[in-house]
């Protein structure tokens, strides 16, 4: 058999082993050097300063987690995430898993899992009256139930005399449901 070749197979030989002039760059001369500079003093200055923030954001998600959690040792939780920064994240894990842990022993021993930040703002809401009475009722219980393990903290003293005056919140009649039949 014989192979046929023809002008365009020989065209594409010569066009693939011909040399090309190539450029690195779309830059030359002193805009070529001017723009490595920019990038060395960038990478130089604020990488280390992103890097440096990213450890430090995701460093201090378990101390977040615990607040919005109201976990009731989120002050220790806190302390392990700044020790965790100080030995190099090695102590991380440990603040994340405590963030999203229950303390067992707490509950029997203070009555509730709640830190006391969580029972002030709920204290706030239910002395504004955006508390639904069943929210009220269940916030009024756990109250009762942290107060009657023991003496109540000094900063939770008022909350008493808050949950006693509070009022549930009205809530405003549901709107009739539109009906499926048009008039």
């Amino acid at each position: 058999m014989r192979l046929r070749t023809g002008l365009p197979t020989l065209l594409a030989a010569a066009a693939a082993f011909a040399p090309l002039a190539a450029n690195a760059s779309f830059l030359s001369g002193d805009a070529l050097d001017t723009m490595a500079n920019v990038i060395s003093w960038v990478v130089i200055i604020f990488v280390p300063l992103g890097v440096i923030a990213l450890f430090w954001m995701v460093h201090v998600m378990p101390e977040k987690i615990a607040e919005k959690r109201h976990h009731p040792q989120q002050e220790s939780i806190k302390v392990l995430c700044l020790l965790s920064l100080v030995f190099g994240g090695l102590l991380w894990p440990f603040a994340w898993l405590w963030a999203y842990t229950k303390p067992i022993g707490y509950r029997i021993a203070y009555g509730t899992e709640k830190h006391e930040d969580y029972f002030l703002h709920m204290a706030g809401r239910a002395g504004r009256g955006e508390l639904d009475e069943v929210q009220l009722e269940h916030f009024r219980e756990e109250f009762a139930a942290m107060a009657a393990t023991g003496p109540v903290p000094e900063k939770l003293r008022g909350v008493k005399a808050i949950l006693a005056s509070a009022k549930p919140a009205v809530n405003p009649p549901p709107a009739p449901a539109p009906s499926g039949r048009a008039a």
